[in-house]
């Protein structure tokens, strides 16, 4: 079909299309690229019956380099069962140019029979049964303050706001979340949960030499897990997923920083709310930026809406001081820009209805362990960490990606918790610019 002098080229046949393994893929395109021959005919030249000769043949054409090939395999999709809830939240802060999911912790069993052993995460020896044993207390102030929550939502059904003309079921499910919502800050940061990624050969190597050079074994197992089944869709570009001394040493150098921070800050009570944003517009003065905030706005019927070049070209920092686990978990799935998190216990979050002096002991305890651990330096203090823990954490990305998540994280069916981090966020960038404010659709996190 020929478009104003462009030839739109159908796909290779269907017969072909289940041979076409992700690296026979890369490679064909590789050499599409370094030629003007035509995709069909460079197909052509495959031989399906040896793939790997094919594959061999072309890469030898010339010196490609690996990391623009793994970027042409397409999406190779990995499940991933029975992780920490911590190497799930590590796994999408590496993979940043990842689509995934991670299973919900309303659907997770939440007992300790659905931890990892202490052994399997590091913990030492002499430590794992209190380990075991603030978890298992842990587990047991969860489904304590669930079941109080939700005989109280029922006692006073005034406390949960509802959907005008509701169903009985829509009802029950939200009331239920309410006090699933609040309880989940009891929840080890061990516990299992599962997800699965989809993303490039490239980014897999990367993904997996990143887990490999970290000082959990549970990242290095996964690392080796996830090695081994990528290999049989992508064998040569795996090659490059080992670890690796620049990421070993930085690795090394962000637990350290951890340690010294966590030690410094560590506390089981909570942090007053505190938010940085800082917001640059500043352009290269030949390439001046003339629209204004409202046209890169106006026209958006929704959040999903296409901004201008004045919110996509100024670039937004945002952080927290006080950003409890339960919530970093979600919001570090943000891909743009950039996340960074000590990932201590900098204080402890319990939202209203909850109070900290009916579960010291328990805080006490964790707390003391937390410290144990990272005084002797080990990097399985992650796993003494419970949901409310408090860390700060940054993200930096651009303007139009910023007002995404404030708008996303304030709507309607969102957290409560995120709806007042985002909106505190989002009333320091409207001060800096005011001109935003009335094209900027600021929720109340109403039920869905």
């Amino acid at each position: 079909m020929k478009v104003t002098g462009l030839a739109i080229v159908p796909p290779p046949s269907a017969a072909d299309l289940p041979k076409m393994t992700p690296e026979l893929l890369a490679s064909v395109l590789a050499r599409y690229s370094r030629s003007n021959k035509g995709i069909h005919k460079i197909i052509e030249k495959v031989d399906f019956a040896n793939p790997d000769e094919s594959i061999d043949r072309i890469l030898k054409f010339v010196d490609y380099g690996h990391a623009s090939i793994g970027s042409l395999t397409g999406g190779l999709a990995i499940a991933i069962d029975g992780v920490s809830m911590w190497l799930a939240w590590k796994m999408f802060d590496i993979a940043q140019m990842a689509d995934g999911q991670e299973s919900s912790t309303r659907y997770i069993t939440m007992e300790a029979t659905n931890l990892p052993s202490a052994e399997t995460l590091g913990i030492p020896a002499y430590l794992a049964a209190r380990w075991q044993g603030v978890m298992v207390k842990s587990f047991a102030a969860y489904h304590a303050e669930c079941s109080r929550l939700d005989q109280l939502v029922h006692a006073q059904p005034g406390l949960v706001r509802l959907p005008k003309d509701a169903k009985p079921a829509i009802m029950t499910r939200i009331r239920k979340n309410f006090a699933l919502d609040r309880a989940r800050y009891f929840i080890p940061f061990a516990t299992r949960t599962s997800l699965g990624l989809v993303q490039s050969s490239r980014m897999w190597a990367t993904t997996v030499k990143h887990l490999d050079s970290l000082l959990q074994p549970e990242a290095r197992a996964a690392a080796s897990l996830i090695r081994d089944e990528l290999l049989k869709q992508s064998p040569r570009l795996m090659c490059h997923s080992f670890a690796e001394k620049s990421y070993t040493e930085q690795a090394a150098q962000e637990l350290a920083k951890s340690l010294r921070l966590g030690l410094a800050r560590l506390s089981t009570m909570p942090l007053k709310d505190a938010v940085w944003v800082k917001v640059d517009t500043e352009t290269p003065p030949w390439l001046c930026e003339e629209q204004s905030m409202a046209e890169a706005l106006r026209y958006r019927a929704n959040r999903y809406g296409y901004h201008g070049t004045a919110t996509r070209r100024t670039r937004v920092s945002f952080s927290w001081n006080n950003m409890a686990v339960a919530e970093l978990r979600d919001l570090n799935r943000h891909r743009t820009g950039h996340r960074y998190t000590p990932l201590i216990q900098a204080g402890f979050y319990l939202p209203p209805g909850i109070t900290h002096a009916a579960h010291q002991p328990l805080l006490y305890e964790q707390a003391v362990l937390t410290r144990e651990l990272m005084h002797r330096g080990s990097p399985a203090y992650v796993y003494s960490l419970l949901l409310g823990a408090q860390t700060p954490f940054e993200h930096s990305t651009h303007a139009d990606k910023f007002i995404y998540e404030a708008e996303l994280r304030t709507g309607i069916g969102a957290h409560f918790r995120y709806a007042e981090h985002l909106s505190a966020a989002l009333q320091e960038f409207f001060r800096q610019v005011p001109e935003a404010r009335a094209w900027v659709l600021e929720g109340t996190a109403e039920p869905e």
